[in-house]
């Protein structure tokens, strides 16, 4: 892992559509932005805020959340994360993400990221697996 920058930015941007419905998810039952779209959102900022930092071969894996989702949002809206990178503990990276429309805030949260090589991740998720379903 290359040195990281606090305070590095990195953004995602979504329009919600059929797909990213609280009812199309099942996250819910109304025609609103699910809450586990706004968390993917949050997370892919927060790997763009990483990209610069990692090296061939690294990535990033997520592991914690804490989130506050506070607006509904309807179909055909544009919805906006940004990840601040706040900390950095050995292999740990914490961000505070905020999600927004045009008008406003409509979700934030703090969020911890684990630095993994991506081979050694992958084998090791592979080991879960029973032998004779292995590939």
């Amino acid at each position: 892992m290359k040195p990281i920058t606090i305070s590095s930015l990195g953004t995602a941007e979504t329009t919600v559509d059929e797909g990213k419905l609280a009812k199309t998810v099942k996250s819910g039952s109304l025609p609103v932005f699910a809450t586990p779209m706004m968390v993917a959102l949050m997370e892919e900022a927060a790997y763009d805020a990483m990209t610069p930092f990692l090296e061939e071969d690294e990535t990033t894996v997520g592991t914690k959340l804490e989130l506050y989702h506070q607006a509904a949002m309807p179909c055909g809206m544009t919805v906006r994360a940004t990840a601040e990178i706040t900390g950095v503990c050995g292999r740990e990276i914490i961000f505070h993400i905020t999600a927004r429309d045009d008008a406003r805030e409509i979700g934030s949260c703090n969020h911890h990221r684990f630095l993994v090589q991506s081979e050694r991740f992958l084998s090791k998720a592979e080991a879960r697996r029973p032998q004779e379903e292995r590939l």
